[in-house]
């Protein structure tokens, strides 16, 4: 079973659109980050968090022919607007693929890319099932079972999903604020992926000081920081960081 980080870049990216890289060094391909999104992939299937606007390019690149379930972590635009080039693997299967979401994220998606959850005509039928965002939800590696938790958490003005699998990584794209009575989910994992925005405090993410002090007190065997803003050169934060704790890099695969 591997966790593949298809992308770890903050809201724009790295470089942004208009090309700035800000302290990131253009010669580091490390550098290149894509917006945020992951896949967990198992013997049976591609389980697929967010859809971000780069989500075409993170498929190709990973030859990633398949996709089983999408798991939304929240409304916003950097995680839900490539949600268009899920519509292939309708093409190719005839079958809507099941997309999970919180009531929030839910709306947001209905009001926002209607057609792509609504027949309006044979030749545009829709390709995406919306269904509630469980608990839990269950696959299986090699005839084990394998579970995936989500747990809210805040960010910002908004709340926003972190999944746990199979009690040992815990993928946080996005948060400002873990809830005290969850923090017993976090603790003594193999992995640890978490928001890093920058250096400053932000209202909507953690910042380098509350990653760490997040690193501290869970105490994951393994820490990666993702949602790469250009203020991070990986190479100066890799300095800065704890043996056990390294900044993403889109393509990052672990195995599980």
């Amino acid at each position: 079973m591997k966790f593949v980080i298809l992308g770890c870049g903050s809201s724009m990216g790295v470089p942004r659109p208009d090309g700035f890289f800000g302290n990131c060094d253009p010669n580091n391909k490390k550098n290149f980050r894509t917006r945020c999104s992951a896949l967990i992939k198992t013997s049976d299937e591609n389980i697929l968090i967010d859809t971000s606007p780069d989500l075409r390019q993170q498929l190709l690149r990973h030859k990633i022919k398949k996709i089983n379930k999408v798991l939304y972590s929240h409304m916003h635009g950097d995680q839900t607007h490539g949600i268009n080039d899920l519509r292939s693997f309708y093409i190719n299967s005839r079958k809507q693929l099941d997309v999970y979401a919180d009531k929030y994220t839910s709306k947001y998606l209905k009001n926002t890319f209607s057609y792509i959850f609504k027949s309006y005509s044979k030749e545009y039928p829709a390709t995406l099932k919306l269904n509630k965002l469980p608990n839990y939800i269950f696959t299986t590696n090699n005839k084990k079972k394998i579970s995936i938790r989500s747990i809210i958490v805040e960010h910002g003005k908004v709340k926003s999903n972190c999944f746990i699998i199979n009690k040992k990584l815990a993928y946080i794209s996005d948060v400002s604020k873990i809830y005290t009575k969850d923090f017993k989910y976090f603790k003594n994992l193999q992995y640890l992926i978490i928001d890093c925005l920058w250096y400053n405090y932000h209202p909507s993410h953690f910042n380098l000081e509350t990653s760490l002090a997040a690193v501290k007190q869970f105490k994951p065997k393994k820490a990666i920081f993702t949602n790469l803003s250009p203020v991070l050169d990986y190479k100066e934060l890799k300095k800065k960081l704890p043996k056990n704790v390294i900044p993403a890099h889109d393509g990052l695969t672990i195995n599980l």
